[in-house]
């Protein structure tokens, strides 16, 4: 995997909240809307609440009723379907001409408009977008879709669906669904969501509150999920709470029975107000437009027919409904339901000038014309760029036998094609490029070809066969329309040396998990096949991972390698299997519950795995984008990186006294402290305070009174831990703390936590911000690292984060999503010395843009020489260490206890961490190694990491295998 492509992802959200209560409303807009308001009739209002299908190419008849609807009833939206660009363009232009209040243009193109009409390329599906780890690629085609959309007249595209693929034999999400992680949901959704609203157009959370886990099909039923409100909080609605918080413009309201929520008999979550107007509106304060689900889908349909559905959707709370069965119906049912006082027409006029603002806010305010000439040229200007950048970055190397997968031209090989019947673009790039030969066995042909194409193969003597798997459905039934006589021809097969690629649904990778060589593609069109052909040439590396479990594949699984030709790969894989057996037999001998290995070498991913468990009893398995408490390494991650970027600005000098940038040190013995020996630890600090030890009685353990609530209120609100929070002038003590402290003489080596703690409020002093927000902003967020940051709990809850310790002597729990260190906890969860959190990808990300020279996605954030300059040794005899950065021993190679390890060169610079965590760059190597664990759970009591040398001995079997 090539490190890192990642870019940053530019949050502008182009398009306002929708929410009168948060956003003071334009002037200019509400007197618009006033206006509009005031012309409809109560018929013509409440039409503004409905969208219809539309189609260009269902002939003159359906225009004509299209046309009805518009001019006889003033509908509020249009919802286009199947038909062509130039069509559509004409009829919206007509549509808006002869509408009395402008119409609002929805279309429902997750896949881009490519989705819905002829002639425009497709963009993938979410599920093939899933395993990318680039979310800047699903910005980039989300703008895309965004400026398609903008350019033939679209306003609101119902995209991205963020519902959580957790059920395999789900017949209507499925390949919809950017896969099982919510993490990964939240996070390309986000994307996409931002990439289409920076392109000025609305896009749409769905299906609300999350139709992952259902084997039934809500176009054809009401399906039934049975879980707990917990659960759903915890898992469904967590991709929709974090893209509120982003300002996503529109949600659509999914058709699902679920009893947790509403247990009124056949009552779909569409037509709920305990669903819409308490739990979406009330509880998750969402304020932007409001969708149904289609109305005509027999979820919905079933039970409430007609008008029915929409008088139970507007009580429900929605704002918009889409595809009534019958507008003329809708609006009588509508009508009579406020006269029986069963709706509130102050609620109807306040969810028409909720739409009618929208509208303005779009730009609907003034005229809107489509141009017609190149139009097909602009929707399709960046779609063969993007699909060719996902494929490259989405290309999965599920298995990986150790034999050759890169193609060689003193071999004889042979493509199947399987499920196709005609000479693809796979099928002719392979046979340009490598003269390959082609046979074919389509879905309807007997297991008599299969045979004839066996006997073939073997009388060829072709020493490699590559399979490709085409052509099938997408959808979970039938087996996605593969046959058995096809299964069974791939399964004779695997005889031969093969390598099976499968272009399509991952999900139906169930067929072939026996596969030698397996690579998964995702999608089956010709530039993808071509990106396949690469791979097997040997011009790129399979970087993606995948998205959904299968077979024995984990979320996450995929191997990334320097190269697949069955030689230095294959020799380097055999080696590398060391880790493996060191890291199991740690867990095995209780040094750690889990962790997680990745190195990275010539900017390459050659190591990335996860081990374990999040504790020893039953828990949840650790993955590779688990995220740790990185414990001291918030020293180097965080604390340095932020005093080298304003050492180089000229903003701190590095020989100036830490009286010159705290003025609250003036006075006491640490004013004349050297910056300089803060960054060596050799400014005479004493090595920590445990302030805690005055919050507790000692001989119980207890919390002393007064010092700590249960909850935040005025004057505790510091977050120590879960449910505990601090007195908030206890951080004033802390300090005065650290300032009366023992001084011993500068110029010693003394590691010391106080050091840090200094460095940290200097940047805060200079930058004025505080060095969560300073790192964020300079770093973090611009490099695209999602999982790096303090306070992770805040961010992400605390299932994906690993538990340290089970504390007994200060905040009597488990210690999880919260900094371990006390010091750094009762300092707020912020600290130069400890705090930081992050996944070992991004951790590397970091120290990978160091690598480098300071630049990483042709974004500077260092300079080469400020790098060389803190990781070199600096002369001091007492101190091995370089400024901020520890290194290796100066004497490494005579030592009987080398450090980190005995293969690592003088230019190495990193650090540990107490929680069981380091990294350690080698620029001779051009190898960047993180090492993540928890060996403080339960207990920190736990000497086994150091005694069995894990870490170094880890890092010695990945020279071993580099060399």
């Amino acid at each position: 995997m090539k490190l890192f492509l990642r870019v940053l992802l530019l949050v502008f959200i182009a398009l306002p909240a929708f929410s009168s209560a948060q956003t003071k409303v334009n002037p200019n807009a509400k007197k618009w809307v006033d206006s509009v308001f005031n012309s409809l009739s109560r018929e013509e209002k409440v039409a503004q609440l409905m969208v219809v299908r539309a189609h260009s190419n269902l002939g003159p008849d359906h225009v004509a009723q299209v046309t009805e609807l518009i001019q006889k009833y003033n509908v509020g939206a249009l919802c286009y379907f199947q038909g062509g660009p130039v069509r559509q363009a004409n009829l919206t232009n007509y549509y808006q001409s002869i509408a009395k209040t402008p119409i609002l243009v929805t279309i429902d193109a997750e896949w881009g408009l490519g989705m819905r009409l002829d002639s425009v390329t497709r963009f993938p599906y979410q599920l093939s977008l899933g395993a990318i780890q680039d979310p800047s690629v699903v910005y980039q085609m989300g703008l895309a879709v965004g400026e398609q959309c903008k350019r033939i007249g679209v306003h609101v595209n119902y995209a991205p669906v963020i519902d959580v693929n957790n059920n395999p034999n789900n017949p209507v999400i499925g390949f919809r669904s950017f896969g099982e992680d919510k993490y990964k949901v939240t996070s390309l959704g986000t994307a996409y969501m931002q990439g289409m609203q920076d392109a000025g157009i609305l896009a749409c959370a769905k299906h609300f509150p999350g139709h992952g886990d259902t084997e039934t099909d809500s176009h054809l039923d009401l399906p039934i999920i049975n879980k707990s409100l917990a659960q759903l909080d915890s898992l469904e609605l967590m991709p929709f709470r974090e893209l509120f918080k982003k300002g996503i413009g529109s949600v659509m309201i999914a058709h699902l029975y679920i009893p947790s929520i509403d247990s009124t008999a056949n009552r779909a979550t569409s037509l709920s107000k305990n669903n819409v107007t308490d739990l979406l509106q009330n509880k998750m304060n969402y304020k932007g437009l409001i969708f149904t689900d289609a109305l005509e889908m027999k979820g919905v349909a079933k039970f409430f027919p007609d008008g029915a559905a929409v008088v139970e959707a507007l009580k429900a709370g929605n704002d918009l409904l889409c595809l009534p069965s019958n507008i003329p119906n809708a609006i009588a049912a509508t009508l009579n339901a406020v006269d029986n006082n069963e709706l509130n027409w102050e609620s109807i006029s306040e969810r028409v000038k909720k739409v009618l603002l929208a509208k303005y806010e779009l730009g609907l305010n003034k005229p809107q014309h489509i141009v017609i000439e190149n139009l097909l040229n602009d929707l399709n200007a960046k779609t063969e760029k993007i699909n060719a950048e996902a494929a490259k970055n989405a290309l999965t190397v599920l298995k990986y036998d150790g034999s050759s997968i890169v193609l060689n031209k003193n071999n004889k090989t042979v493509y199947v094609g399987i499920g196709t019947s005609t000479l693809n673009t796979f099928g002719k790039k392979l046979n340009a490029d490598w003269n390959v030969d082609t046979l074919f066995f389509s879905y309807k042909d007997s297991s008599d070809k299969a045979t004839e194409i066996i006997n073939r193969i073997a009388a060829g003597q072709y020493e490699t066969v590559i399979i490709g798997i085409h052509e099938f459905s997408n959808r979970p039934a039938n087996n996605y329309n593969i046959s058995e006589a096809a299964i069974s021809l791939w399964n004779q097969l695997q005889a031969f040396n093969c390598t099976t690629l499968l272009f399509g649904n991952v999900l139906a990778v169930k067929n072939f998990c026996t596969a030698g060589n397996l690579i998964a593609c995702y999608q089956d069109d010709a530039i993808t096949q071509a990106v396949a052909v690469d791979l097997l040439s040997g011009k790129m590396k399979a970087i993606g991972r995948i998205p959904v479990s299968v077979c024995d594949f984990k979320f996450g699984d995929g191997i990334v390698s320097a190269d697949l030709n069955g030689t230095k790969a294959s020799a380097r894989q055999t080696k590398m299997k060391a880790i493996y057996s060191i890291a199991n037999n740690a867990i095995a001998k209780g040094v750690t519950p889990g962790c997680v290995v990745l190195a990275v070498k010539d900017g390459e991913i050659i190591y990335d795995k996860a081990f374990g468990n999040y504790q020893y009893e039953t828990s949840s398995a650790v993955s590779v984008e688990s995220i740790f408490d990185l414990a001291s390494i918030t020293k180097i991650a965080a604390t340095t990186i932020s005093v080298m970027k304003l050492y180089e600005q000229g903003k701190l000098d590095l020989n100036k006294k830490l009286g010159d940038y705290l003025p609250w040190v003036r006075g006491s013995d640490k004013e004349n402290i050297v910056i300089k020996d803060l960054l060596l630890h050799q400014a005479g600090l004493v090595s920590f305070i445990p302030f805690y030890k005055e919050t507790i009685d000692t001989a119980t353990g207890k919390l002393l009174p007064g010092f700590y609530a249960n909850e935040s209120k005025p004057g505790f609100t510091v977050r120590v831990a879960n449910n505990l929070f601090l007195r908030n002038e206890w951080n004033d003590t802390m300090y005065s703390r650290i300032l009366k402290s023992p001084l011993s003489q500068s110029g010693k080596y003394v590691y010391s936590d106080n050091d840090f703690i200094f460095l940290g409020k200097i940047v805060e002093a200079i930058s004025g911000m505080s060095l969560d927000e300073y790192a964020e902003k300079t770093f973090y967020k611009k490099m695209g690292l999602f999982t790096t940051g303090f306070s992770p709990a805040k961010k992400f809850g605390t299932d994906r984060i690993i538990p340290t310790e089970r504390e007994a002597h200060f905040r009597n729990q488990l210690i999880r999503g919260y900094v371990h260190d006390e010091g750094a906890a009762m300092f707020g969860q912020v600290s130069g010395h400890a705090g930081l959190f992050s996944s070992a990808i991004d951790l590397s990300m970091i120290f990978q843009m160091l690598l480098n020279g300071g630049t990483i996605n042709a974004e500077r954030y260092l300079k080469e020489e400020t790098i060389h300059y803190f990781t070199s040794y600096q002369g001091s005899n007492s101190s091995r260490r370089g400024l901020g950065f520890d290194k290796p021993e100066k004497d490494n190679l005579t030592r009987k206890d080398p450090y980190p390890s005995i293969s690592t060169s003088p230019e190495t610079y990193g650090h540990t961490g107490f929680t069981g965590t380091c990294v350690w760059v080698d620029p001779k190597e051009k190898l960047v190694y993180v090492f993540l664990s928890n060996r403080v759970n339960p207990t920190r009591d736990n000497p086994k990491l150091s005694q069995m040398n894990v870490r170094s001995t880890i890092q010695e079997a990945i020279y071993k295998a580099i060399r």
